[in-house]
């Protein structure tokens, strides 16, 4: 059978793959030496899988292969984020590269590629999932502080233009919207925190049995009751019971000796820390948000256009937010942000209604 002659298409596109599966090779070895352990094998693994790919199409092109092109641009950025960073935005952006691979509908690429694509954008997910989760809630706290600035904001300055007022008293308001939300926002955090801790300081076990089990009458054994009551079984709450008041020889099942009760004490100071911490950070979340909208009554502008500049600076604001949301979940961030726009503005714009309606009343 004589041996296939590529078309020049068929070339450029083969050099193409080459060169993306050789930059997703060179991100995978490059977040893998950020990494230790599991994940760090998980990721070679990956790279290696990627030259499999690579060596296919070196097989295909043969003398044709030439010199490196470039990967796409996409993949150059996924390059250049893996060098410089190597987190979880690296690996939420992957698992969308992965879930774009043609390989499915490209009859060059074989079945088992095709397959090993659509595992890798699992195995990716499973990554970033890991990471997805150690920063979910400080990640939501910083998008929730700062959207409600940005969209709280906004909505108290257009809605106070709207009414008639001059850009004196706009700024204003627009100051004391932010002192006043951000300073809600971290008392509110504060309060969340400590009585999240305390609520927990509340359920944590005592020693008390400890010190009243060699009191107990072993006929009518309440000690049982305290285990059954931490959700133990009835056999191992029987048995912790003994044990603890020393009453038996046991030749039953040992998984039924369970560690010794040691519960540490939380550190009051560290309880303190955590919650102004929050309180700090939500503070400064809401801040950032809320100071965007009065920016340009802050440098004098006036009239509609400071009122539009205001919106203009915000609309990207949340554009970014939304782009940020979209890239952690493995979605589009132009949706995301283009929703975080929608909703803004929507508030914005229902706020100014009520404005005019309000400045006709008054006027």
């Amino acid at each position: 059978m004589p041996e296939r002659i590529p078309t020049p298409a068929e070339i450029k596109r083969w050099r193409q793959y080459l060169a993306d599966e050789r930059a997703e090779a060179s991100v995978y070895r490059d977040l893998a030496k950020r990494r230790d352990g599991e994940e760090k094998a998980i990721l070679l693994a990956l790279a290696a899988a990627e030259g499999r790919h690579e060596r296919h199409w070196l097989d295909l092109l043969g003398e044709h292969a030439g010199t490196p092109v470039r990967a796409s641009f996409r993949n150059q950025m996924l390059g250049l984020l893996a060098r410089r960073f190597g987190s979880v935005f690296v690996l939420a952006l992957a698992q969308r590269s992965e879930s774009r691979s043609p390989y499915a509908t490209d009859v060059d690429a074989t079945d088992a590629m095709a397959a090993d694509e659509s595992i890798h954008e699992e195995v990716v997910r499973g990554l970033a999932t890991r990471g997805r989760i150690r920063l979910s809630g400080s990640f939501r706290a910083a998008v929730f502080g700062a959207n409600d600035g940005l969209v709280s904001n906004l909505s108290l300055v257009v809605g106070m233009a709207a009414t008639g007022v001059s850009s004196q008293v706009v700024l204003f308001s627009g100051i004391a919207g932010l002192l006043a939300g951000a300073l809600s926002m971290g008392a509110g955090e504060f309060v969340s925190v400590r009585s999240q801790r305390e609520l927990l300081d509340a359920s944590q076990p005592t020693q008390v049995t400890l010190t009243a089990a060699q009191s107990l009458d072993l006929e009518n054994n309440e000690l049982v009751l305290v285990y059954l009551a931490r959700g133990m079984s009835r056999d191992a709450a029987e048995h912790r019971a003994a044990e603890r008041m020393g009453a038996f020889t046991c030749d039953c099942d040992p998984s039924l000796s369970l560690r010794p009760e040691n519960f540490e004490s939380p550190d009051d100071h560290e309880t303190l820390g955590t919650a102004w911490g929050a309180a700090g950070s939500s503070f400064c979340f809401f801040a950032s948000g809320a100071i965007i909208p009065i920016l340009p009554f802050l440098f004098g502008m006036t009239g509609i256009g400071s009122l539009l500049l205001s919106c203009v600076l915000v609309g990207i604001a949340l554009m970014g937010t939304g782009a940020v949301v979209g890239l952690l979940s493995g979605a589009s961030p132009l949706w995301r942000g283009l929703r975080q726009l929608a909703i803004g503005m929507g508030a914005a714009a229902a706020t100014y209604l009520l404005g005019l309606a309000f400045g006709g009343v008054i006027g």
